[in-house]
């Protein structure tokens, strides 16, 4: 048996200013839209990709994206 943990990632995207920090941070996780505005591809993040995607979140000015293990 795994003892991996899902995290999945939820962008609150009435929230985001659209400073795109997370994406630079990392863009295998983050995309911006158009009008610059986050979303993700995939709500689960990836193991490999869980810190940078954290690092991505603590960026955001307008703290609109949360990262939470998935039960």
């Amino acid at each position: 048996m795994s003892d991996q943990v899902l995290h999945r990632v939820i962008i609150e995207r009435s929230r985001c200013c659209g400073y795109g920090l997370c994406a630079a941070i990392c863009p295998e996780i983050y995309k911006l839209d158009s009008g610059g505005i986050a979303y993700v591809d995939s709500d689960v993040v990836p193991d490999e990709l869980l810190e940078s995607a954290r690092e991505g979140a603590a960026a955001c000015p307008a703290e609109a994206i949360i990262i939470q293990p998935q039960s």
